[in-house]
């Protein structure tokens, strides 16, 4: 991918210095709801994060202890610093053909537990977007666990990520989350998990969206770029997850697509550059 030449975005706020003393997840309640689900998703261990939580409740505050960061470690941080600016870039031009304004979200880099308007979390949740306060947040050492753990190497593969949590921002600004949120409500848990794939998977698109425009304006795609792109979509599939974590898999549960899906539709957003294309909800097939 090509990146080095690129604006680097003034909308990231480095935590990695921050560590959080004595706090109780998310209060207990949906937050932590919401963390575990993510985590076990991705193959964490559900009880060791419990007991990882729980004993962080003495009652300290946080403080900021200045570390070291390595020199890969801070490539990272630059390497989303211009994967953020040029989606920022993308949707600006998107939403302006809309006759729209696209607000910026801000980018939180974090390492091992973070703060944020949805509670409290641990690095084990994965990369998340969170639209109490608009910010997607990663722990970059997500992205060793994306290359040896999942087995998706490569620039764009990381650029995936992001794309596909600031797509879940573009989400927001459109009304679409609330209304996900608000049918949930009155859902099934079977039906609510059914929402939650279709949200997902239109997050995946919209992340295909910016890479195509991204690629047609700026032309930031290499030779492999694309294939790197479809295989972490493909790694990080709801049946492919849990037959890693549990050995089967349960269709009913999934919240974010099966790897079959999650490619289709990246590559749906990445072939079209469309965002009309995206409408997962009223889709005949995911």
């Amino acid at each position: 991918m090509r990146w080095r030449m690129g604006r680097r975005s003034t909308n990231v706020e480095d935590r990695r210095g921050v560590r959080l003393g004595g706090r109780k997840a998310a209060g207990g309640g949906l937050g932590l709801i919401v963390i575990l689900v993510i985590a076990v998703l991705l193959g964490a261990d559900p009880v060791k994060l419990l007991s990882d939580i729980s004993s962080t409740g003495v009652d300290q505050s946080s403080y900021y202890e200045q570390q070291p960061v390595s020199e890969q470690d801070q490539e990272l941080a630059d390497f989303v610093s211009v994967v953020l600016a040029d989606t920022e870039d993308t949707w600006t031009e998107i939403f302006t053909q809309y006759n729209g304004t696209y607000r910026e979200p801000t980018l939180v880099l974090f390492s091992g537990a973070v703060e944020s308007a949805c509670g409290y979390a641990q690095s084990a949740v994965g990369p998340f977007y969170c639209p109490g306060d608009q910010k997607v947040y990663i722990d970059l050492t997500f992205y060793r666990d994306l290359k040896n753990r999942y087995d998706a190497p490569g620039d764009f593969a990381q650029a995936y990520v992001i794309a596909h949590e600031v797509g879940h921002h573009v989400q927001n600004l459109l009304g679409i989350s609330d209304q996900v949120y608000k049918a949930q409500q009155r859902s099934s848990q079977t039906e609510a998990n059914r929402l939650s794939v279709m949200q997902e998977l239109q997050a995946d698109c919209f992340a295909g969206v910016w890479a195509h425009n991204a690629h047609k304006t700026r032309q930031i795609l290499e030779e492999g770029d694309i294939e790197e792109g479809l295989n972490a979509a493909s790694s990080i599939g709801d049946d492919r997850l849990q037959k890693q974590s549990q050995g089967h898999v349960t269709p009913d549960s999934f919240t974010h697509g099966s790897s079959a899906q999650r490619v289709r539709w990246f590559k749906k957003g990445l072939d079209t550059g469309d965002i009309e294309a995206c409408n997962t909800f009223e889709a005949r097939s995911l």
